[in-house]
């Protein structure tokens, strides 16, 4: 028994002397709650909506206010005809558009049932259908506001269409995400180990006597990496086009451009993750545990970013997933060049020259 409870007390020791353990086996499961928590949700808040009001009248107005007045969307573009709404779609503005016919205020007046036009973005199926569900809800409860002693009240029909995905096949959203989600843990889960695994095997003292530069080094350690990663984004397009029938409507050198920039990103923050870790598992458990929940809850790869509280939307903006996913769909489901995706492309570009810089620093600090 006195051995047992030694082996036992050697364990805890063991445990409370790696810092890195500690960290892991305290601080992830409060992220990982708080991250669900907060980021799991299928409501809708502050959705940027754009609203063309060709009636004009006291009745439209308060239509307006009714929908600006809660949590749940912010007018931000108002329309002179509805033919600006595919610049606004196009540019990513907003995510849908009410237009409010000029018989609108009249048919109110007259007691007459009216029709309103709600044309929503549905490139993100789910999230096209939970707005249209909240703008349809609070046009009715306004319907029932005017004439509140008739029986039945008077009623809005609301004429919905989605662009881009009128069928709203969930394929078309998930496919960009989980590109970039397969892309981002096989790129970085692959080249995290790499240096990592060359010190503990102790063949890191070879490199270091080379002539050659740390870049070099990096560089020569992403290259089979890059190919294999290419040959994985060949293999994911295929399936994309052939088994979910999900077009590239964009062009599609541009979606391998874009692909390869991210591809190349994803590389460099490999390669950090493995000059700043001290053992091959510490690495695995970044990659895998560090990458693959913020990935999944925070991209927009499932949930809408817009829903999410400031801080975890501040914390999106770190992962390249999120631009390339936001890439993926510009280019894949609404069919736009590079006029519209220039800013998370120019955001991957910057974000791989920092992990490389961070990377040829940290190797340099181990050849002293």
């Amino acid at each position: 028994m006195k051995q047992f409870l030694a082996f036992v007390e050697k364990e805890f020791y063991h445990i409370f002397r790696d810092k890195a353990t500690m960290l892991i086996i305290l601080l992830m499961p409060i992220v990982q709650v708080l991250i669900f928590g907060f980021a799991i949700t299928t409501d809708i808040r502050d959705t940027e909506v754009a609203v063309c009001d060709l009636s004009q009248s006291m009745e439209s107005r308060e239509l307006i206010e009714k929908i600006q007045a809660g949590e749940y969307f912010n007018v931000s573009e108002r329309l002179l005809s509805p033919q600006e709404a595919d610049n606004v779609f196009r540019k990513g503005k907003v995510k849908s558009l009410i237009v409010i016919p000029e018989d609108f205020s009249n048919r109110i007046a007259l007691n007459e049932n009216t029709a309103i036009q709600i044309i929503t973005d549905g490139s993100n199926p789910n999230e096209a259908n939970i707005i249209t569900g909240y703008l349809q809800t609070i046009t009715a409860q306004f319907a029932a506001e005017q004439h509140p002693a008739m029986q039945p009240p008077i009623s809005f029909s609301a004429e919905t269409r989605m662009l881009y995905n009128p069928l709203l096949k969930s394929a078309f959203t998930f496919v960009p995400g989980v590109i970039g989600l397969v892309l981002m843990l096989i790129c970085t889960l692959m080249t995290s180990v790499s240096i990592v695994r060359e010190r503990e095997h102790g063949t890191m003292e070879a490199l270091l006597v080379a002539p050659s530069k740390p870049l070099y080094l990096i560089f020569a350690k992403t290259v089979p990496y890059f190919v294999i990663s290419l040959f994985n984004l060949a293999v994911i397009i295929l399936l994309s086009i052939f088994a979910f029938d999900v077009p590239i409507r964009g062009s599609f050198m541009l979606f391998i451009g874009t692909s390869i920039t991210y591809i190349f990103t994803s590389l460099c923050l490999g390669i950090f993750i493995s000059t700043v870790s001290k053992t091959q598992q510490i690495a695995m458990i970044i990659s895998l545990m560090g990458l693959m929940l913020p990935t999944v809850l925070l991209s927009g790869l499932m949930f809408p970013i817009e829903s999410m509280p400031v801080v975890l939307q501040g914390i999106s903006y770190l992962l390249p997933a999120r631009w390339f996913i936001d890439m993926g769909r510009i280019i894949m489901i609404k069919g736009l060049g590079f006029h519209y995706i220039w800013i998370q492309w120019a955001v991957l570009t910057g974000m791989a020259g920092i992990f490389l810089a961070l990377s040829v620093r940290g190797f340099k600090v181990r050849l002293d």
